[in-house]
């Protein structure tokens, strides 16, 4: 006896329903395997702990100039989180990064420059670098286009700037490496693939943190290039040019947020992130929007509930002091 036409439907609909279903959780398995291996990042130490990147700052003093300088970057800015789930523009939203291992290949690095940015190939680290050929570039090539790899077996960053994937290996800008098991810095004067001559991973909003419930360290922020002053603070090492006013705020400054300032009503993912910034500030790391913090792309993120940080405006901060501003 034929099948009727309606058990024929039943099977075709039951198909579909469970070739989705196998579809999903492929999804699924992939984006938790993603975050997994993302997560092995954060079982390594990124620096000794008397790196300055590491430094509970929540009782330091404030800066004699911080009234001023906060002023003028004006107080009404709120923060932006310049990171989240899906994408913008095409893009994953935020600074994307790799993990690794020591097996690892390494590949060629060949600086350049482009209709981007120009060559800062003599203060960069060379190659070759244990980057995987297909590892993710920020904004897939427009951009900044940072490629961040961070090998968990040695310990080691790696980092290039205004990068693109050519051939066998990879064309940048700028590179640098970091070497998270030592207290070392970039040398005077150099810069990283950061304007500031930072690290950048190690100041990203990374979702495994917030799934350890900790954020232990500073996070980076941008603002425009008419607020910033032509100079920087240990640990940064390279500035930009512009001008050297009292009301001008220079890289590697930290702003903190007030400890009084009460953050009850916000999410607990949006507190990890806000207790952070009490304990540890955000560091001044490049040009850019104004109040702008990074982070890395996460389809964990939740966009509308990050959006809420645009509630914390600047005059709920306040400048540490700075100590000697280096030209």
């Amino acid at each position: 006896m034929k099948p009727s036409k309606s058990f024929l439907l039943y099977l075709f609909v039951l198909n579909i329903l469970i070739s989705s279903c196998s579809t999903d959780q492929v999804a699924d398995e992939e984006e938790q395997g993603s975050n997994s291996e993302l997560s092995e990042a954060e079982n390594i130490q990124l620096f000794p702990e008397d790196h300055p990147l590491n430094l509970d700052i929540s009782n330091a003093p404030i800066d004699s100039k911080s009234d001023q300088i906060l002023e003028n970057m004006g107080l009404d800015n709120g923060l932006f989180a310049d990171f989240g789930s899906g994408t913008y523009q095409g893009a994953p939203i935020g600074i994307p990064y790799t993990v690794v291992n020591q097996g690892q290949a390494k590949v060629p690095i060949a600086f350049r420059g482009n209709n981007y940015d120009g060559n800062y190939g003599e203060e960069s680290d060379q190659g070759p670098f244990p980057i995987p050929l297909n590892a993710p570039i920020e904004g897939n090539g427009e951009g900044d286009s940072h490629v961040i790899a961070i090998d968990v077996d040695n310990g080691m960053l790696y980092e290039l700037y205004n990068a693109s994937q050519v051939g066998n290996g990879f064309e940048a800008s700028s590179a640098a490496v970091f070497d998270l098991n030592k207290t070392t810095f970039r040398p005077d004067g150099w810069t990283s693939a950061d304007a500031a001559g930072l690290p950048i991973f190690p100041l990203l909003v990374r979702y495994p943190e917030i799934e350890k419930g900790e954020i232990d360290h500073p996070i980076r922020f941008t603002i425009g290039r008419s607020k910033i002053y032509e100079g920087y603070v240990h640990p940064a090492r390279h500035l930009v040019s512009g001008e050297r006013n009292d009301n001008l705020l220079p890289f590697g400054a930290r702003l903190r947020l007030k400890s009084d300032f009460d953050i009850s009503s916000f999410s607990e993912i949006n507190q990890i992130i806000l207790v952070a910034m009490k304990k540890y500030g955000i560091i001044l790391a490049d040009v850019g929007s104004d109040m702008f913090i990074s982070g890395a792309p996460n389809e964990l993120w939740d966009n509308d509930d990050l959006r809420s940080l645009r509630s914390v405006t600047l005059d709920n901060f306040e400048v540490i002091d700075m100590g000697e501003i280096k030209n």
